[in-house]
């Protein structure tokens, strides 16, 4: 089979998968194709909306669709690090001898949903990082290696800030994508009306499966970035910090830092996702664009005249994409 051929099955493996979870999840489909390209990317997702928008669901479907090993972590000001990671716990031997033995907590997952992540402490919180970035979590002097595939999709509450505590800009950056949901339209919210209430829906079939998605991930690798594609991503890295020569006006009134190297990362990767998805074989400047506010909008940090000025971090990445042309002359 040839690349082309491999990549027009896969797909429509992922347009398959797309169609099964929204027979679920309505109205939400930048959130669904954005969680999907992280997947395919190799990469975690924030997932920002106000309570009962049907975030907590999504994840569980994409769970059900691909036979992945769900768990969910409710984060509260209580919660500690050995509560997501877990602890060292007296065991006793049938010849009476007692050891320590390790119980796994619910990190040791494929899918984790980190649910209202801005109620826990930062030593929580921080609790996923090494997971997130590694792979894998350390308890005493013994590492422990997580299950592969493994996402974390965390969601978190915007409107509501007493008794939260605002990711550290260190965890943000671990996240490839922040999506966020809209409330839905009036025929988007009568269809969720008619679903929740009428009959009970049939049990999803399982669409694809970890073997699957390791060989989607590695073919997602293997799509084509041009040089003068690239040029123009690491362009608009560069325009979102204040000190570039190039930065716009936007740039330097209203940042205060920009995006990380991690920003570039996340950008081509999900571009080829997108590009994946679309059956093709090299990324394009649309794709660039239509990932750029998911990749970079928790990655920028807002002086405080935009905040005093209401300006968002997505009006910022606007400004940035209409200030930064395409191709160098």
């Amino acid at each position: 089979m040839t690349q082309q051929e491999q990549i027009g099955d896969a797909s429509r493996r992922i347009s398959e998968l797309r169609q099964r979870i929204e027979q679920h999840v309505v109205g939400h489909s930048e959130v669904v194709n954005g969680v999907l390209a992280a997947l395919l990317a190799g990469g975690h997702v924030l997932l920002e909306g106000v309570p009962g928008l049907g975030k907590t669901l999504l994840v569980k479907t994409l769970g059900q669709t691909m036979d992945l090993h769900f768990s969910r972590v409710q984060f509260t000001p209580d919660l500690m690090p050995a509560d997501i990671i877990g602890t060292q716990v007296i065991a006793q031997a049938p010849d009476g001898e007692r050891h320590f033995r390790f119980q796994r907590g619910p990190v040791f997952t494929q899918l984790l949903l980190a649910d209202e992540i801005n109620r826990g402490t930062p030593k929580t919180q921080s609790a996923l990082l090494e997971a997130m970035e590694e792979h894998h979590v350390t308890v005493g002097n013994d590492v422990h290696a997580l299950q592969d595939p493994f996402m974390v999709l965390a969601t978190q509450n915007p409107i509501e800030m007493e008794g939260t505590y605002p990711l550290p800009e260190a965890q943000l950056d671990r996240f490839m994508l922040k999506l966020v949901a809209n409330f839905p339209t009036h025929a988007q919210l009568s269809d969720i009306v008619d679903r929740a209430t009428g009959p009970t829906l049939n049990d999803l079939d399982v669409v694809l499966d970890s073997t699957t998605l390791a060989q989607l991930r590695t073919l997602t690798r293997s799509i084509v970035v041009a040089e003068h594609v690239k040029d123009y991503a690491l362009r608009l890295i560069l325009s979102t910090h204040p000190g570039a020569p190039d930065s716009p006006q936007a740039t330097q009134q209203y940042v205060r830092h920009g995006a990380s190297p991690r920003g570039a990362l996340s950008l081509i990767l999900i571009a080829k996702a997108f590009a994946l998805m679309d059956g093709r074989l090299n990324i394009s400047f649309e794709d660039v664009n239509a990932c750029c506010h998911a990749a970079l909008r928790h990655r920028i940090v807002p002086s405080f005249e935009a905040e005093a000025e209401d300006i968002t971090t997505d009006g910022i990445i606007d400004a940035i994409l209409e200030a930064t042309p395409v191709a160098v002359e």
